[in-house]
């Protein structure tokens, strides 16, 4: 019955999926002159996992448009870096996201460089655009929480603090949010049962996942104390 169920839900989503495909290239064929509707189909694709298909179809429109319109150029290339990241290809899609100058997509591509770069582990690089992006947006939860991160890997442990702190206090039932600050906690020596109490509440799911990393700052703890 089980099997049953999820071979018809399977069939389901294809059938909307086929259907959502069919509206998006009907309304290239019908609006040929809206670059719009090419970004729109390339960004389903990549939902499908078709990134050869997003790639040509973007190349394709930046041919189109490219020398028509500096919008356009713009909104084309930030979507061909974001083909390129989704594929895990990476440095192309920051060659791609530097290329952006509008300043409505500016912040939105540097976002995406720190997320290319986070994706190598290249924390120093990725903390300097999302320092960069956080100048005009202060109170982004996703940006904060993402300097937190590169905080944490970089060991400044301290700062982090302060960025979790500025994103618990916009939303203090985010799981991912409590369970980094739970971590951070440990290592300061501060209180954090709260945290994971509210972690595990908020986002079980994410909270088991992320228990490895708990026994690993245990054992760098004891490490510390036994040096001491």
């Amino acid at each position: 019955m089980t099997e049953n169920k999820k071979e018809i839900d399977q069939k389901e989503k294809q059938k909307q999926a086929e259907a959502t495909l069919h509206k998006l290239v009907k309304d290239i064929d019908d609006h040929p002159n809206d670059y719009r509707t090419y970004y729109d189909l390339s960004v389903f694709l990549v939902e499908l996992h078709s990134y050869t298909q997003a790639e040509e179809l973007l190349m394709k429109a930046m041919g189109l448009f490219a020398n028509r319109s500096v919008k356009a150029k713009n909104m084309l290339t930030y979507g061909l870096g974001n083909v390129y990241y989704s594929a895990g290809k990476y440095e192309q899609a920051i060659q791609e996201f530097q290329k952006v100058t509008d300043e409505n997509l500016k912040s939105d591509a540097y976002i995406m460089m720190a997320q290319s770069y986070m994706a190598q582990k290249n924390y120093k690089k990725a903390l300097a655009f999302l320092l960069t992006a956080q100048e005009v947006a202060k109170q982004d939860v996703k940006i904060n929480i993402m300097i937190g991160q590169c905080l944490m890997a970089l060991g400044n442990f301290e700062q982090a603090a302060d960025f979790y702190d500025k994103v618990l206090a916009v939303n203090p039932n985010d799981g991912k949010a409590n369970f980094d600050r739970g971590l951070i906690a440990m290592v300061l020596g501060e209180d954090f049962k709260l945290y994971f109490d509210k972690a595990e509440k908020y986002d079980k799911k994410n909270f088991d996942q992320k228990q490895g990393q708990i026994a690993d700052i245990e054992k760098v703890i004891q490490l510390r104390n036994k040096k001491k």
